[in-house]
């Protein structure tokens, strides 16, 4: 069924079908009856996938990327899909439309997209309203940016306001300072701001009467050299975790003609598969376990999860898959998961 609906919906622009999505979700599930239907079909709940991690407690391992529910506007409803977790953002703090369209592309040969989104949001007093109309008990992390126009010596400020403001109403944060469409965000990747703004902001959750788990999201450019800096800042500050991986702006071995002429931005999907892959196995192996690691990337089938697993991630992260596989894949890979 999802092949035939995917056929027709992959006919029109990828960021107009996203908004038809969320409608289309919103206005199914109000449908008296609908949310059970779903659950059925969907939710798969089973003591043996829950998973306990930073101190919280997931129902399955399987989550929802950021970047498809970025104002946390869906997240209710996105729960009766079967993830265990959803994360939302990434979050400014001031709502920002982000970059030019079109920005967003769909490469099927590769069952991949190119996105230079560049963070468009509501900013985070719109997040924060939608938050507090929570009605799910699915763990929500909030995944927190800089407005573009906030230079990188002031970049601190931005993820503390975005900090403060989502504190009371996630379950976890993620800092996010590899997204490729924001200019220069990814220079706060070095080793000197990384640790300035990670140690602020665990300095700032100290303070707080109830800590939330900080995590830190990478790209899967980072050399080796670069992925020890991300090993050693983790350690010193003390955060809770690894996401890996973002979007890559590698555009080697794609089946897809001529890609260079979707222009600039982060590649998702299949072909990030082994490099995320790669990237989780380093960190493993190079902390002796030692760091939490969330795994994201190319993640379209139960054996491409499981791979992120054997790794060394403790729970992974859907997007692309998502949307290429549709919400079937969530039950897939937990039972799957079952079997194993």
């Amino acid at each position: 069924m999802y092949s035939l609906i995917k056929g027709i919906l992959f006919r029109f622009d990828p960021e107009k079908v996203h908004h038809f999505i969320f409608k289309m979700i919103r206005f199914t599930l109000s449908i008296p009856g609908m949310k059970n239907r779903w659950k059925k079909l969907y939710v798969k709940e089973d003591p043996r996938l829950e998973r306990e991690l930073f101190g919280l407690k997931f129902k399955n391992p399987v989550g929802l990327a950021a970047g498809f529910d970025k104002d946390a506007a869906l997240y209710n409803e996105l729960a009766y899909c079967g993830f265990g977790f959803i994360e939302v953002g990434t979050v400014t703090p001031k709502p920002q439309p982000g970059n030019p369209k079109k920005r967003l592309f769909r490469l099927t040969e590769d069952e991949a997209i190119i996105n230079r989104m560049g963070f468009n949001n509501g900013g985070v007093e719109k997040m924060v309203e939608h938050l507090k109309s929570r009605k799910t008990d699915v763990i929500i992390g909030g995944n927190i940016g800089k407005n573009k126009v906030t230079p990188n010596e002031s970049a601190v400020d931005d993820y503390v306001i975005s900090f403060d403001a989502l504190h009371p109403y996630v379950d976890y944060f993620v800092v996010n300072v590899s997204s490729p469409n924001t200019p220069n965000l990814r220079a706060l990747q070095d080793k000197e701001p990384l640790t300035q703004l990670l140690s602020t902001l665990k300095q700032r959750n100290s303070e707080k009467e109830t800590s939330r788990p900080i995590l830190l999201k990478i790209a899967p450019d980072l050399t080796n050299e670069q992925l020890d800096d991300v090993i050693e800042i983790v350690s010193s500050t003390k955060i809770e975790g690894i996401i890996a991986t973002n979007t890559t702006i590698d555009r080697s071995n794609l089946k897809t003609k001529d890609p260079e002429r979707f222009g600039p931005g982060g590649l998702s999907g299949k072909p990030l598969r082994q490099r995320a892959t790669e990237v989780i196995s380093y960190i493993h192996s190079k902390s002796n376990g030692s760091i939490p690691i969330i795994g994201v990337g190319g993640i379209h089938s139960p054996e491409d999860a499981i791979e992120k697993l054997n790794a060394g991630a403790s729970l992974v992260q859907l997007y692309t898959g998502f949307i290429y596989e549709g919400p079937g894949i969530v039950r897939k890979i937990n039972e799957e998961l079952l079997k194993v």
